[in-house]
Parts: C-alpha cells; sequence; structure tokens
C-alpha cells in the first residue's frame, strides 16, 4: 500500500482532553460532572453534595491506575471520565517515587531528578487516559487548583499570573497534552478613589459571577483549540455547545454549585 494512500482529509473531531483549574469553591467539580454521563476519579475528598458516579478516594497512584484500568477494560455506559484533582494527584505520584527509591521526599534523590522520574508516572497516566479518549470514546476532564507564579517573560518585566497549582515540569507536559486549558474566576473590576496627596486607594468589585477564560493573557495561563470565545459563563452547557458532537446534560444537572 503506497503510503500516499494513508492520507486522510479534513478534520477528525475526537472526545476532548479538557483542563479546568481555578480557586477552591469555584465550582470545578459541578463543572466536570454536568459533562454526559460521567465518572470521578477522586484524588481528594471534595464532591461535597454533588451528586455523581464515583470511585472511592483513591490514597496511592496505583488506585488511580487500577480505576483508568477498570474504564479501559470493562463493559461500562460512562462517556466523560473526570479525574479530581491534580494536584492531590502529584502527591500520590511523588509518594510512589519516593516509596520506589527509599527516600523521604523527592528533594533527597538530587537536585531536580526526583521531578524528572516522577514525569514518568505522569506520561504513564496520560497515555493510559488516551488509552480511554481513542479506544472508549471518552471525554477527559482533569481538575487542578490554582496557583500565582512569577513569570519571567524576556520581553517585559517580570509578572504574576495563575497557572495550575502543579510543580512546572508536570504542567507543562500536562497542558501540552491537553487540548483545552481553562482558568475558573469570578469576574473582577477595580475602582480607583483619589485620596489626595497623589494617593489612590484601588478597591475589587464583583458580583460572583464566575466564568471560563479560554485563552492565554499576561494574568493567567489558558489555551483551546476549538476557537471559542475568550471567556465563557462557568457552565458545560456553554462549552458543550463548541464540542463536536458533544450533547449538553440534560438541563436540571448544569447547574453549578460551588465544590
Amino acid at each position: 500500500m503506497s503510503v500516499l494512500a494513508s492520507i486522510s482529509i479534513g478534520p477528525n473531531p475526537r472526545p476532548r482532553r479538557l483542563m479546568i483549574y481555578g480557586t477552591a469553591g469555584i465550582g470545578k467539580s459541578s463543572f466536570g460532572t454536568c459533562a454526559p454521563t460521567p465518572v470521578v476519579i477522586q484524588t481528594e475528598d471534595g464532591l461535597g453534595e454533588i451528586d455523581c458516579h464515583k470511585f472511592p478516594v483513591a490514597t496511592t497512584l496505583d488506585s488511580v491506575m487500577a480505576a483508568i484500568g477498570a474504564l479501559y477494560r470493562e463493559d461500562h455506559t460512562y462517556r466523560t471520565v473526570v479525574l479530581d484533582s491534580l494536584d492531590w494527584l502529584e502527591r500520590l505520584i511523588w509518594a510512589a517515587v519516593c516509596q520506589a527509591r527509599m527516600v523521604t521526599t523527592l528533594e533527597d534523590i538530587g537536585y531536580g531528578k526526583g521531578y524528572l522520574i516522577a514525569l514518568q508516572h505522569w506520561r504513564e497516566l496520560l497515555d493510559g487516559l488516551t488509552a480511554l479518549r481513542d479506544e472508549r470514546g471518552m471525554t477527559i476532564i482533569l481538575i487542578a487548583h490554582a496557583r500565582i507564579e512569577r513569570f519571567e517573560n524576556p520581553e517585559t518585566d517580570p509578572y504574576d499570573r495563575y497557572v495550575p497549582r502543579l510543580h512546572k515540569t508536570a504542567a507543562a507536559v500536562v497542558t501540552e497534552w491537553c487540548d483545552e486549558v481553562l482558568f475558573a474566576s469570578y469576574k473582577v473590576f477595580t475602582k480607583g478613589t483619589d485620596e489626595g496627596f497623589n494617593r489612590t486607594r484601588v478597591q475589587a468589585l464583583g458580583t460572583g459571577e464566575r466564568v471560563l477564560r479560554t485563552t492565554e493573557r499576561p494574568s493567567h495561563l489558558a489555551k483551546n483549540r476549538l476557537g471559542l470565545p475568550d471567556e465563557l459563563p462557568l457552565a458545560w452547557s456553554e462549552i458543550a455547545r463548541f464540542l463536536p458532537g458533544a450533547v449538553p446534560s440534560p438541563a436540571p444537572s448544569t447547574t453549578i454549585t460551588s465544590h
């Protein structure tokens, strides 16, 4: 068979690999469980009162990999797997590395080497999730908390921005793997008041409106491959409108609560 005959034409839509990160309690878990027919792999006990299908809270990396393996091998009707959360998963990965190397912390392995070893586990986990997406047709939703990092931009002075709360080596691998990285935040406005003597008091104002930032800006890391608007309401139904073949959950399940 000619190699040229293997060339495909046109788009090849597949289930998405999506990360949503943001501050605690903003509604990330609720967002994930509003996706079609979800099941949650828990690495933290944070689902609260959310009514959903979920594995027991994983206390080891092996438990997480066992859940992924079961979803790959066994018969089920789930269409979405939600991993909640990545930063607690990272603790399990570090614990597995320390146990294998018989050390107390990654730093005991040597400068930076422990984090590179941890990347092997991250890649194995992403390979498992890729198999669920490619061979079982499942949408992947990864949930993470946010932290503020100092970003050294070679074109400007350094500035602070929001990023997923992961070690930088892991964050780079996971965000590259994802099709979409979405930052969940509250919509905030600032108001300056002149107090005289060349002093201005800046006050933050907001209505509590929660939004998804879909494109990278100096304030946050984000990306998407769907041509999404820069900002969307924090609701799965809003994202689902742009997903090829995605079906929003029934109306009663799409309400976002703070978890």
